[in-house]
């Protein structure tokens, strides 16, 4: 009876050394990726005053897929070259609370230039434009090697959700899908450039449950 709660004891033993290392290469995970975007996010703190698109995209008028295209600054000629998929990590998201956990982190606001609600907080395919978009700002939405790069040449979309839990809406993915296609036809952006984060970034976004392999067969048929 006491080898054997000795047994246990040192197996819990074990075990908890076991959980202390996983939480400190994950906190250490995230610290590496907040500090990368702390480096490359500079400039005057970002508004929040972007522009919602209701899930209904054939409705005429602010609803329409198009009016992302209408900017308050001009677009420079060859400014986006490619677009970065990625997921926020909670279940609950609205323009307003992410902003607040994008400061938190020490960015400047909202790092992403557009946001897909799934119906927590946003109504469920919702497209937030956010104001950086609007502005023509670079974003604070990769991280890796190439991040700097990538915020000044990439267009960062976000879908409201923890793709490592649990998988994301039809109207997100339709959504995306429309947004996507509609940004990479304006501004010439090839397949091969259409990324998820986790692509180009020691970073799980968007997720295991997020269908890469189903939207890489969608936007190569684009070809």
């Amino acid at each position: 009876m006491a080898r054997a709660r000795g047994k246990r004891a040192k197996t819990a033993k074990a075990m908890g050394r076991r959980s202390k290392v996983v939480w400190a290469a994950l906190v250490g995970s995230m610290t590496a990726v907040t500090s990368l975007l702390l480096a490359l996010d500079h400039g005057a703190p970002a508004r929040l005053d972007g522009l919602a698109l209701p899930a209904m995209a054939a409705i005429p008028g602010s609803s329409s897929i198009e009016a992302i295209f209408d900017t308050r600054a001009e677009v420079a000629p060859d400014q986006w070259r490619a677009i970065v998929i990625d997921h926020t990590g909670s279940a609950y998201g609205t323009p307003a609370s992410i902003d607040d956990d994008h400061k938190s982190l020490g960015l400047r606001g909202l790092g992403y230039d557009f946001v897909i609600g799934n119906g927590q907080g946003m109504a469920d395919g919702e497209i937030h434009v956010g104001q950086r978009w609007l502005e023509q700002q670079p974003g604070a939405h990769t991280a890796g090697a190439d991040g700097e790069w990538y915020n000044r040449h990439a267009i960062g979309i976000a879908l409201v959700g923890d793709g490592d839990r649990r998988g994301f809406t039809d109207a997100q993915m339709s959504r995306l899908l429309d947004l996507v296609s509609a940004l990479a036809r304006e501004y010439g952006i090839p397949p091969e450039r259409i990324v998820l984060h986790g692509d180009v970034a020691p970073v799980a976004g968007p997720g295991r449950f997020f269908p890469g392999a189903a939207l890489r067969e969608q936007v190569d048929s684009w070809r």
